[in-house]
């Protein structure tokens, strides 16, 4: 039976203070930052739960995922940093830290960077800023959560990101970039049935904490929110316009691409 999964926002960082810090290069968290993580510690109801921890290799999502989730840690459970779950853009608080720093600056925490290639920060490629690519990289990560062995796993990330990899778009620009705030945590299953998408739901319970979440979606709905949440990303430099007429058909939704049979090449 594949996982549940509880998605987590990373708690606040320097760049969050003001768009103008949007210049600074994989920033940390603030002090405020750091007592998010205490409180989400205190509050997260499933940590006897929870077998796996993963997280983007960002400095921010890292470091909420070691102060937030020490009882895990505490267990012997390790942090799976993932590229895959950078956030959308390319501006440099966007844009992750190289490879060697990142392994020196944690080489003493439980950090798993193996999974992380030299190129993950090079925003091209695979990690373009651009909607096919997110797309991409996203149903890939969900492919690669989906085949887990474990019951229950935790996923921080980033705000941006969060709407493309749950395809959840609910309050997508309720906030700068995004419908979570910092250190909010929600819990999603795999839709039985699925074509290879690795598709995800928002659990009963988890809509039914505060917010405005207790009715699902349709699918018009999703999509109506999704183009109107990506064309003001791309208006404020979240993410860029495809650039040609082919990524242009696949974003509308048709992925008449996409097979059932499709694999993930994320290695563990």
């Amino acid at each position: 039976m594949p996982p549940t999964v509880h998605f987590v926002r990373h708690a606040q960082a320097v760049h969050n203070l003001t768009t103008a810090n949007h210049s600074m290069h994989d920033p940390s968290l603030t002090s405020h930052g750091e007592n998010q993580c205490r409180g989400l510690c205190s509050d997260f109801p499933y940590h006897d739960s929870i077998e796996l921890l993963v997280c983007s290799p960002l400095r921010r999502t890292i470091q909420t995922t070691l102060l937030s989730f020490e009882p895990e840690i505490s267990r012997g459970i390790q942090v799976i940093a993932l590229p895959e779950l950078q956030e959308t853009s390319d501006l440099p608080c966007d844009t992750g830290t190289n490879l060697a720093a990142l392994q020196e600056e944690f080489k003493d925490k439980p950090v798993q960077l193996s999974s992380v290639p030299e190129d993950w920060d090079s925003k091209t490629g695979k990690w373009e800023p651009q909607q096919v690519a997110i797309e991409a990289r996203c149903r890939e990560a969900r492919q690669w959560l989906k085949g887990r062995d474990e019951k229950e796993i935790v996923v921080v990330t980033h705000g941006g990101l969060l709407h493309y990899l749950t395809e959840d778009w609910t309050g997508s620009v309720k906030f700068e970039g995004t419908g979570w705030e910092n250190t909010e945590f929600r819990s999603y299953t795999f839709v039985s049935g699925d074509d290879g998408n690795a598709s995800m739901e928002e659990t009963e319970h988890s809509r039914h904490r505060p917010g405005d979440r207790l009715k699902p979606l349709t699918k018009e709905e999703r999509t109506q929110l999704k183009e109107t949440a990506t064309k003001k990303w791309e208006a404020q430099g979240y993410e860029k316009a495809s650039k040609d007429p082919l990524q242009a058909i696949l974003r509308k939704g048709e992925g008449a691409a996409r097979k059932s049979t499709q694999k993930t090449h994320i290695q563990i």
